[in-house]
C-alpha cells in the first residue's frame, strides 16, 4: 500500500536552520539533563521488568518531564513546538507532544549538546547526492543509547543464550572452538564510523565477547566498495560459515546484517550452489531494506532463502527496525515462536511456504502510534498509517520522531509496510563511507 505524503506534513523541514544551541547556563543544562538520564537508566537495565510493558502511568510522567526538558534546551526544538502552539504548559498526555519529522535532522541541529560537548554524530543512511541526518551524542548520551540498545537486543536476539565472537584470525581455534560464534555483515566501525548499525553491532560484539576477547584479534566481514556502498568479502563469510561444520560439537552461529547484505550473500551461494545446515541454535538478524543495493524480495522469500542456503528455521530469523534519529530498537516477536505461523487458508495466492506473522515492539522506554497522514489522528488496529515514535532514551535530541515508513497498527505493536510514496531513499541498507 502507498500513500502519498500530504505537503504540509514535512514543511517543517524548509525552515531556515536556527541558530546553534548555545545555552548560556551550559552547567546547569547538563545537570538538569544529567539527572534525568540517571534516573532513566535503571529502567533500561530492568530486564525483569521488559516482559511487560511499562505503566501507561510511569511513562507519561517521564515523557513529560523529558518533554520539557528538551523544550527549554534545544534551541530548534522549541521553535517547532512553538509554531504548532505546543508547550509544556499546553499539553497533559505523551500523545500530544509534537514529533519531528526525519527530515528535519537533516536541516536542524535537533540537539539539547552544545558543539563542545558533542563526541558522535551518526548520519541516516542514504545515496551519497541525499544530505544525512544527523543525530548528535555525548559520551553521555552513548551512554544512554548502548544500554538501551543492549538490553533489548539481548531479550530478542539471544533469550537464554550466551554468544561470543567469531574470532577469523584467531592462533589458537581450539581455544575458542567450544564457544558460539557471531558473524557480522557490516564494515568494521573505523569504516563506517558514522553507522549507528555498525555502533549498535560493535557494542553487541563487546558485549557478547567481553574482555577475554581483544577487539583486534576479531573483524566484520563487510567492506566498503569504491563507490561507498556495502559489500562482503566472501571468501571471509564461508570460511566463517565452514569454520567447525566437520566438528562432532558444533557452535551455535549468529548472523547479522543488513537485508541487502544477505541478499547479497544468498546471490552468491546460489551462483556457487552451495548450502549449509547451521548447527542447531543459530540465529540470523536481518534489518533495513534494500534501496537499490540489491533485488529487494518480500520478507517472506528473503526469509525462505535464508533456510535453504543457510539451514536456519524460519522461526530463529529475527528482524529489526531502527534508526539513526532513534536510541531503540523494534524488533518482531516471531524468534522461537512457532506458534504465529500464518495458516495457508489465511494467505493470498495459495502460497503453502512457511510464515510468520511479523508484529514489531519497541522497549518498554518507547511508544509507536500509527498516524494517518490525512488528518493526523491515530489508526484504528488493522489499518495503515505512518509510523511515529517516543523514545525516552533520546534523552539529548528530541522524544518524538516522525518516520516516513508506513506500517499497521497491530495492537501495541505494529507490522512494518515500507517507505511511504515521496519519501526519500534511506534505510541502513544504503550507508555510505
Amino acid at each position: 500500500m502507498a500513500i502519498c505524503l500530504p505537503p504540509g506534513l514535512f514543511a517543517i523541514c524548509w525552515w531556515p536552520a536556527v541558530a546553534e544551541n548555545q545555552p548560556t547556563t551550559k552547567n546547569r543544562v547538563n545537570k538538569e539533563l544529567s539527572n534525568f538520564a540517571a534516573r532513566l537508566l535503571p529502567l533500561l537495565r530492568d530486564t525483569a521488568r521488559q516482559a511487560r510493558p511499562a505503566q501507561d502511568g510511569e511513562f507519561n510522567q517521564l515523557a513529560l518531564e523529558l518533554f520539557a526538558l528538551q523544550f527549554k534546551h534545544n534551541a530548534a526544538y522549541q521553535k517547532i513546538c512553538a509554531a504548532r502552539d505546543r508547550t509544556p504548559g499546553t499539553i497533559e498526555h505523551w500523545t500530544q507532544i509534537p514529533a519531528v519529522p526525519v527530515a528535519a535532522f537533516k536541516e536542524l541541529e535537533l540537539t539539547c549538546l552544545a558543539p563542545s560537548e558533542r563526541t558522535a554524530v551518526f548520519h541516516s543512511s542514504g545515496t551519497t547526492e541525499q544530505k544525512p541526518s544527523r543525530h548528535f551524542h555525548s559520551a553521555e548520551s552513548l551512554a544512554v543509547y548502548e544500554t538501551s540498545l543492549w538490553s533489548w537486543f539481548a531479550q530478542n536476539v539471544l533469550p537464554d543464550l550466551r554468544f561470543t565472537i567469531y574470532d577469523l584470525r584467531s592462533e589458537n581455534q581450539s581455544a575458542i572452538g567450544s564457544r558460539q560464534s557471531a558473524i557480522f555483515l557490516t564494515p568494521p566501525p573505523s569504516r563506517a564510523p558514522h553507522s549507528s548499525l555498525v555502533h549498535m553491532f560493535e557494542i553487541a560484539r563487546q558485549k557478547m565477547g567481553g574482555a577475554s576477547i581483544p577487539a583486534s584479534r576479531t573483524e566484520f566481514l563487510g567492506r566498503i566498495a569504491s563507490d561507498g556502498s556495502w559489500t562482503l568479502d566472501f571468501d571471509a563469510v564461508l570460511a566463517a560459515l565452514e569454520d567447525d561444520l566437520k566438528l562432532k560439537t558444533q557452535n551455535s552461529k549468529l548472523i547479522l546484517g543488513t537485508a541487502f547484505s544477505f541478499v547479497h550473500l544468498l546471490d552468491y551461494l546460489a551462483e556457487r550452489n552451495l548450502r549449509f545446515q547451521l548447527p542447531p541454535g543459530s540465529r540470523v538478524m536481518e534489518t533495513g531494506g534494500y534501496k537499490n543495493r540489491s533485488r529487494s524480495m518480500p520478507k517472506v522469500e528473503l526469509h525462505a532463502l535464508i533456510t535453504e542456503r543457510l539451514g536456519v528455521p524460519i522461526e530463529n530469523v529475527v528482524c529489526e527496525y531502527g534508526m539513526s534519529e532513534l536510541s531503540s530498537q523494534a524488533y518482531d516477536v516471531s524468534l522461537g515462536g512457532a506458534g504465529c505461523l500464518q495458516p495457508a487458508e489465511e494467505r493470498r495466492g495459495g502460497d503453502t511456504a512457511p510464515y510468520l506473522r511479523r508484529h514489531f515492539h519497541f522497549p518498554p522506554w518507547a511508544r509507536v502510534r500509527i498516524i494517518s497522514p490525512e488528518n493526523g489522528r491515530e489508526v484504528a488496529d488493522g489499518e495503515t498509517g505512518l509510523i511515529r515514535v517516543y523514545d525516552l532514551a533520546n534523552v539529548f535530541s528530541v522524544m518524538a520522531v516522525q518516520t516516513e515508513d508506513l506500517g499497521i497498527r497491530r495492537e501495541d505493536g505494529f507490522e512494518l509496510i515500507g517507505r511511504a510514496r515521496m519519501a526519500e531513499l534511506r534505510g541502513c541498507s544504503l550507508m555510505s563511507a
